[in-house]
């Protein structure tokens, strides 16, 4: 089975390349805010559970979701694999994965992280927030914020994958295309 976290701060393409990496590799999306929405409107023990969170202004506790991706990979289990796209966040979240996925009888198999220049980050968020509308893409201010947070809270996650040898910076400058051949060698070297 084909377990990949996909990785990187906030504008580094990990939407646009999740798409392709699942068309051509027949894995199962689990993006977390996905999950979380479905559970929410499918109105789920889950769900409600995380409604009583997120009523607070609180964070859905790890063991919620962990309990939400492993009803998805139940749900799934004749899946080829499966992508990982916004989880883990934390090397606690990275720990309670492992320790789900072997009860599952699978591991993650690597940890891709596109590694991308801050200016360049910033410059594709700005241009998404323009096209989409969304306000956080559109304040350069908020956005330095988010990849300083990721930077701080976020990117310790590679070091527990590291330690794995699991880690596969992937660079993620260029164009799409080039970027996904990239990602393409780095999945085929262990596949």
């Amino acid at each position: 089975m084909l377990n990949i976290v996909l990785f990187g701060p906030p504008g580094a393409g990990k939407g646009t390349q999740a798409e392709k990496i699942i068309d051509k590799y027949r894995l199962v999306h689990l993006s977390t805010g996905d999950i979380l929405r479905s559970e929410l409107a499918a109105q789920t023990i889950l769900g409600r559970e995380t409604k009583k969170y997120m009523d607070k202004g609180e964070l859905v506790p790890d063991s919620v979701v962990i309990g939400m991706i492993g009803s998805k990979l139940d749900e799934n289990q004749d899946a080829k694999g499966f992508i990982f796209d916004g989880f883990p966040r934390t090397t606690a979240q990275a720990e309670a994965l492992d320790n789900l996925l072997q009860k599952k009888g699978t591991a993650i198999s690597m940890m891709l992280s596109l590694e991308v220049e801050k200016d360049e980050l910033v410059r594709r968020l700005l241009g998404r927030g323009q096209a989409s509308g969304r306000s956080d893409d559109q304040d350069e201010s908020i956005i330095e914020n988010r990849i300083k947070v990721y930077n701080s809270e976020t990117a310790p996650v590679i070091e527990f994958y590291e330690k794995q040898g699991k880690y596969r910076p992937v660079k993620g400058m260029g164009t799409i295309d080039d970027i996904f051949e990239r990602l393409g060698k780095a999945i085929d070297s262990v596949n």
